[in-house]
């Protein structure tokens, strides 16, 4: 066999095992799985997951989800723990210890230690009669058959399990929360998904030059007007700022092209009437749809017929919605 067939055949075996890995956990949640949300969500304190190896990488990926998503949570080492770290447990808190096998030393340490505290543990683990099991107050059973490397050592179904056992958590206790996409958004203010849900016209536009020409404007004022404030569009408006269209460069180039182009020609003669506008209290993300929509690259922000400023796409790419 030679090397390419050697890798497709181990990496489609791979994901075939976690597959199979990840329907066995869907077809085991029970009774327990319940139990254990409806005792985090009464809980008034933080959850603690904690666990060594790749199940402490898992855990961190764990309490990273849970806290965007309205379930404040920590994460703890168990190494650490036993040398000092425990003390960050407080007495309202609940611990969630990732183990697959339930017995290892520092996790046989570890668990006594948060019982004779008294703070209710949580197990994840694929061996529901192992140590950790016994001791816990609450199982997440996350059932491996075997691991996905050929020499089923490697942790890889049970990583794919424990991780995925992490989502199902902490989206249960979204649900339960009542968790909305605003609530995201105020937990993730920097990022993209965020400033889709609470970014809006009004933030964006009155950083941009406000072109803007009278329907009496000539041709020369209007290429000025449009070259100068670099947003490759002017409004063109009435009195008190009431607009009356748009003419974009594409306007000035068709008109070239046609060899309608004249001096004598007027803002008023060229300009598209009643333009595509936003207004400002409108969610960015709305603009972009309807730039794409009509494959334009600026919008005039308006209110009541009144000219307030322009969008343009490269603000939306700079904000990093595209």
């Amino acid at each position: 066999m030679n090397s390419e067939n050697i890798i497709l055949k181990t990496a489609k075996e791979t994901i075939h095992i976690e597959a199979l890995t990840l329907k066995e956990l869907h077809d085991s949640l029970d009774q327990k799985f319940t139990k254990t949300v409806e005792a985090i969500i009464k809980s008034s304190g933080r959850l603690v997951v904690t666990g060594v190896g790749k199940s402490a990488l898992i855990a961190q990926k764990i309490v990273a989800t849970l806290n965007s998503t309205g379930t404040p949570a920590i994460f703890m080492h168990a190494a650490d723990a036993i040398h000092g770290d425990l003390g960050m447990i407080r007495p309202d808190d609940m611990v969630l210890c990732l183990s697959k096998s339930g017995e290892t030393a520092e996790v046989k340490v570890l668990v006594p230690l948060v019982k004779n505290l008294g703070n209710p543990l949580i197990a994840m683990t694929s061996k529901i009669q192992s140590f950790l099991s016994r001791q816990a107050d609450f199982i997440l059973h996350t059932p491996v058959a075997k691991e996905a490397d050929p020499n089923n050592l490697a942790p890889t179904a049970s990583t794919t399990a424990q991780a995925a056992m992490g989502d199902a958590l902490a989206t249960a206790l979204l649900a339960l929360r009542g968790f909305t996409p605003q609530d995201f958004a105020q937990f993730h203010p920097g990022g993209a998904l965020g400033k889709q849900l609470y970014l809006r016209v009004s933030d964006i536009f009155p950083n941009n030059q406000r072109p803007a020409v009278s329907p009496q404007a000539t041709i020369q004022q209007t290429i000025i007007e449009i070259t100068s404030k670099c947003l490759g569009a002017t409004a063109v408006v009435q009195a008190e700022d009431q607009l009356l269209g748009i003419i974009t460069d594409g306007d000035l180039r068709r008109m070239l092209e046609k060899g309608s182009f004249g001096e004598q020609l007027l803002a008023k003669d060229i300009m598209t009437h009643a333009p595509k506008t936003i207004p400002p209290d409108t969610l960015a993300v709305k603009a972009l749809q309807i730039m794409r929509k009509n494959s334009i690259t600026q919008l005039l922000v308006a209110e009541n017929g009144i000219y307030l400023g322009v969008i343009h796409l490269h603000d939306l790419i700079r904000e990093g919605l595209i």
